[in-house]
């Protein structure tokens, strides 16, 4: 019982992760879109920004999966 409650709290806390993540990629994100329209080569930066926080939040949502599958294997 203690371990269910447990990864549901982790699950809990990488969903958040996740959404703080995202937020914080979408400053980078407008700053692309923003380049594409106007037929502009991206900021390096910005590029780099954004590829590195998809990272981060795949690796989150990889984590969250793999609770999620053992919180059901309990």
């Amino acid at each position: 019982m203690f371990e269910k409650s447990k990864l549901k709290k982790e699950i809990k806390k990488a969903q958040s992760n996740i959404e703080a993540l995202e937020k914080k990629r979408t400053r980078s994100q407008a700053a692309l879109v923003e380049a594409i329209l106007t037929q502009k080569t991206p900021d390096d930066s910005d590029v780099e920004y954004f590829n590195r926080f998809t990272e981060l939040i795949e690796s989150e949502r990889n984590r969250m999966h793999n609770l999620m599958k053992e919180l059901e294997n309990i």
